[in-house]
């Protein structure tokens, strides 16, 4: 994968000054995650609300008084533009992202309407990027990877670098506890992320990983020690870039309970190759899996943690700055990190032209407000080398 530098230092952070953006448009919008990104606007701005799905039928879906719904595919084309010509900001939550292109993306900077999604592969993330120039010059605001993680979890790294005077290191490890409350296509992300090894950023360069690998116990709050392995994030791609003077970024997520982790590690490096490239496969363990976690999520939860470690150097000294959050419903959670920022844009608080990742995009003192306001708690913890720090992390030759 070639690898781009962006230059995010040509886009502005001035506040949009006209009237009230007010039409937003959910691509997804009838998905768990959809449904809950609907849910977290409509509880913080007045927009009017269009959410979207590929089927006519609405019998099964409630809508709220602004809310309204439009069948739409999106191999439609024309009416697609039309949808997206017609509304302020769209939000594009129609996942799997993987094999995704970047039409809506480039519709919504064609017509200068601004953009923020859910995506949560590189490979996607990597087309978006190619379009930054052209959203800088329509004056787009696009933010791409909004959510939890990513999307909270960037923020929380951003927060954490910003403590020190030069970043060496960064750590990410996300636990999701049963489905998280999430459908069907976020269990096939999961299960796309076996498919194929990927480049991360250790020790300055970039170093071919195979997934679910290196499982490392973590401390989560809540759900105390739980074992995470690597895994492909758009953060693993993004990150290095939006800190250059890191050296290290690690990403590895993980389930609860931790029997789901012995599970995907057999599917990862036990069953052929070639069986797991296979739509159907994917597809039946993405089924098999959603039935299960419906059975334990009455005793698991379906909660989810970030837990966010930035090594660097402040006066001299090395030490870590260490962030946790908790939420009991990951999908809930999502639909927060992604409305927070759609409100941003509504409000005419967030105005960045360009493609950008949430990181580069939200201000750390924005990022808190709308934390607060939703009663996100994201706990702090400073530690300084050699003699604060305790690891809270062990390896674990267990698969």
């Amino acid at each position: 994968m070639t690898k781009t530098m962006i230059n995010w230092s040509n886009t502005s952070n001035v506040a949009h000054t006209g009237v009230m953006t007010d039409r937003v448009l959910i691509l997804g919008g009838r998905g768990r995650i959809g449904s809950s990104v609907a849910q977290d606007i409509a509880n913080h701005t007045q927009a009017k609300i269009t959410i979207t799905g590929r089927t006519p039928e609405t019998g099964s879906l409630p809508l709220a008084e602004r809310e309204q719904y439009l069948s739409l595919d999106l191999v439609e084309v024309d009416k697609l533009r039309e949808a997206i010509a017609n509304s302020d900001l769209v939000v594009h939550c129609a996942g799997p992202f993987h094999y995704r292109d970047a039409n809506v993306l480039k519709f919504c900077i064609e017509q200068g309407v601004n953009y923020i999604d859910v995506s949560d592969h590189r490979s996607f993330t990597s087309k978006a990027l190619t379009y930054h120039e052209q959203a800088v010059a329509s004056g787009v605001t696009a933010v791409i990877n909004t959510g939890i993680f990513p999307g909270i979890s960037n923020s929380m790294v951003r927060q954490g670098v910003e403590q020190f005077d030069e970043a060496e290191k960064i750590k990410l490890f996300y636990l999701v506890a049963g489905s998280g409350g999430a459908g069907i296509t976020v269990m096939r992300t999961t299960f796309l992320g076996l498919q194929h090894p990927f480049e991360a950023w250790i020790d300055g360069k970039w170093q071919e990983v195979k997934p679910y690998s290196e499982r490392e116990l973590v401390d989560f709050p809540h759900y105390q020690r739980n074992g995470v392995y690597w895994f492909d994030m758009p953060e693993t791609f993004t990150l290095p870039y939006a800190f250059p003077s890191v050296k290290n970024v690690v990403t590895k997520f993980g389930s609860f309970p931790d029997y789901y982790n012995h599970l995907t590690w057999i599917a990862a490096h036990i069953f052929p190759k070639w069986l797991m490239q296979r739509n159907g496969m994917i597809e039946f363990l993405s089924h098999v899996s959603h039935t299960m976690t419906d059975f334990t999520n009455r005793f698991s939860g379906i909660g989810v943690a970030v837990r966010s470690e930035v090594t660097g150097k402040k006066n001299g000294s090395t030490g870590v700055y260490a962030s946790t959050v908790l939420h009991d419903n990951a999908a809930v959670a999502t639909g927060c990190g992604t409305g927070t920022v759609a409100q941003l844009i509504l409000e005419g608080k967030l105005h960045k032209p360009g493609v950008l990742p949430v990181e580069n995009a939200l201000p750390t003192d924005l990022f808190t407000q709308v934390m607060d306001c939703r009663g996100i708690k994201i706990e702090h913890t400073f530690l300084k080398y050699p003699e604060q720090v305790m690891s809270p992390h062990g390896k674990d030759s267990a698969t």
